[in-house]
């Protein structure tokens, strides 16, 4: 693969080195079950998305609670995510070189070739949007802000993210992604994975269409310091995706060129 990137996600780092902190990561988990269309959480509703026990959830709530972290409302018996999470999430995006180099150059493809440019990390078995600059011919199916999730497995960004997993980590993903997809189509899906992975080692990106007339092309980034970054570019179009990989797989491959290059003298 050119300028190959080789991640050992999924691998925990010092395992067998130290006992994790079993209440911290539950606490984690708590935040973690609150997304997108969850405003507001009851501790039922966050024992169902964790797995955890409602006596434990409520322990964690009420501490969660004294820190700020979430906020309780008593008319709803529910909770929902205080300010120091947006925070928290403001001084990250503000911390990223990454992104500070390469929005500016993301903005700028996005307005000449008039398609959207994205910029993404993995997160479990999810690809998160840490910038997207939509600027399409036509109205988008979906609105991508910063923070959205979207599926590893059915993406691009995801699949080519996949594709600089280590031999061993690759596979436990795919073992989880098989237990999450039984019975819905597993098989082919796989199969799309290895052709999107194979795609990346060759070419140095990955073609999907996981959504009517929405074709979205995608290529690795490893930068020293940071996580693998995935960078892409989609477009609505009736067009197919050979069509759109003979138009824009240039420009995504120089964009994301440019922002190597960019990351490197700034290092």
């Amino acid at each position: 693969m050119p300028n190959s990137i080789v991640s050992n996600e999924r691998i925990k780092p010092g395992q067998g080195k130290a006992t994790p902190n079993r209440s911290l990561e539950r606490g984690v988990a708590v935040l973690r079950a609150f997304r997108a269309g969850s405003s507001m959480l009851g501790n039922s509703e966050i024992a169902e998305r964790t797995g955890l026990s409602r006596s434990t959830v409520s322990r964690l709530t009420q501490s969660l609670v004294g820190t700020g972290m979430l906020e309780y409302i008593p008319q709803c018996r529910a909770y929902r995510l205080g300010i120091p999470v947006l925070s928290m999430a403001h001084a990250m995006r503000d911390s990223s070189q990454v992104l500070k180099v390469a929005a500016p150059m993301m903005v700028e493809v996005a307005m000449r070739h008039k398609i959207n440019v994205g910029l993404a990390v993995a997160e479990g078995d999810e690809m998160v949007y840490l910038e997207s600059f939509r600027y399409n011919r036509r109205q988008s199916l979906r609105t991508v802000v910063s923070g959205q999730r979207i599926p590893m497995a059915l993406t691009s960004l995801g699949r080519a993210h996949l594709a600089t997993l280590a031999a061993e980590a690759f596979s436990a993903m795919m073992s989880e992604m098989a237990d999450k997809y039984r019975g819905r189509g597993w098989g082919e899906l796989r199969r799309q994975i290895g052709a999107a992975v194979a795609s990346v080692h060759e070419k140095g990106y990955c073609v999907a269409s996981w959504q009517p007339q929405v074709v979205a092309m995608a290529t690795p980034m490893g930068f020293d310091g940071y996580r693998v970054h995935v960078l892409n570019i989609s477009v609505s179009t009736p067009q197919d995706a050979a069509a759109v990989e003979a138009a824009l797989a240039q420009p995504l491959m120089k964009l994301a060129a440019a922002i190597k290059a960019r990351m490197a003298r700034a290092e």
